[in-house]
């Protein structure tokens, strides 16, 4: 992977987050509630799985990676008895397209959508989706009509498709969905206590966590980078963007470039007007109670 082929991926990854995160941040999307789901992790682990089928707890927490398995049991599969997928499927598209009407009413596009996301969906829905649980997943649905909500979706198959490639790598590099968030934290992205609460993993699960990674010589007795655990941080980071490199050429040129422009200032409006967080963890997450799915 050339240094070029590196910018470009990660530059996509930065660009296509936040348009994507408007599925679980507009105000549109609480009205999930309206129909019996409890708060807003409830909805989330519903309506982000269901391209999955009628997916099992084990299948979400093993495809989302980074939640405790007790988190993803309290939502599923309890919720297909809500809505079965593909009822949460239509929903969540009926909400998050009202959502991108609303934010995007006055905006100005940089470039006309319907060829860019044409060439997008040409080119996103033939990726190879081996080793991609998620991404496979919302890769076989169906392709929306509506040009914005079409650009939705195209950022959603972005996030999705460098989620699963990141989450290899941590595999392959031995670090759990646990350990993943004891790395962030050591990067200064998110505190124990905010992630434990989001993400349900308990205060001896993380203390646990912590002894293995320092065991291994990654973190030190702070939980702050070994010189080895920023280098093998790296790595994983690196290891990543190889996963996402197809990304350059199943994309023409051109597609690059249009999509790029119109993605990265779309992220600025949707950061700077404060519609979606400019970082992770968000702050309004550690507001909510996972134990008891209420927001």
């Amino acid at each position: 992977m050339t240094t070029a082929d590196r910018v470009l991926v990660r530059r996509f990854a930065r660009a296509a987050e936040p348009l994507h995160s408007c599925s679980y941040y507009a105000d549109e999307i609480t009205q999930f509630d309206r129909v019996g789901y409890s708060g807003w992790w409830h909805a989330y682990f519903a309506y982000r799985s269901a391209p999955l089928g009628p997916a099992s707890s084990a299948e979400v927490t093993e495809v989302f990676y980074n939640f405790a398995p007790r988190m993803v049991a309290r939502a599923v599969p309890g919720c297909w008895d809500i809505l079965n997928p593909r009822q949460t499927r239509t929903m969540h598209l009926e909400l998050v397209e009202a959502a991108l009407s609303r934010i995007f009413n006055e905006y100005n596009f940089i470039a006309p959508l319907d060829p860019l996301v044409d060439s997008l969906r040409t080119g996103l829905t033939g990726l190879n989706s081996e080793d991609r649980p998620l991404f496979g997943a919302w890769a076989d649905e169906s392709w929306p009509q509506s040009s914005l909500l079409g650009l939705w979706h195209a950022s959603t198959l972005l996030r999705e498709y460098r989620f699963d490639a990141h989450n290899l790598a941590l595999r392959n590099a031995g670090i759990s969905g646990l350990g993943s968030h004891l790395l962030m934290a050591a990067d200064g992205r998110g505190t124990p206590q905010v992630i434990q609460k989001i993400r349900g993993w308990t205060q001896q699960e993380w203390d646990s966590e912590a002894s293995l990674l320092h065991e291994r010589g990654w973190l030190d007795s702070t939980m702050g980078y070994t010189e080895l655990g920023r280098t093998e941080r790296k790595l994983i980071e690196s290891e990543t963007d190889n996963g996402c490199l197809e990304l350059c050429s199943a994309l023409d040129k051109s597609t690059l470039t249009n999509a790029l422009s119109v993605l990265e200032a779309i992220a600025q409006y949707l950061i700077e007007f404060d519609v979606v967080p400019g970082r992770w963890p968000p702050a309004h997450l550690g507001k909510l109670d996972p134990s008891t799915n209420q927001d």
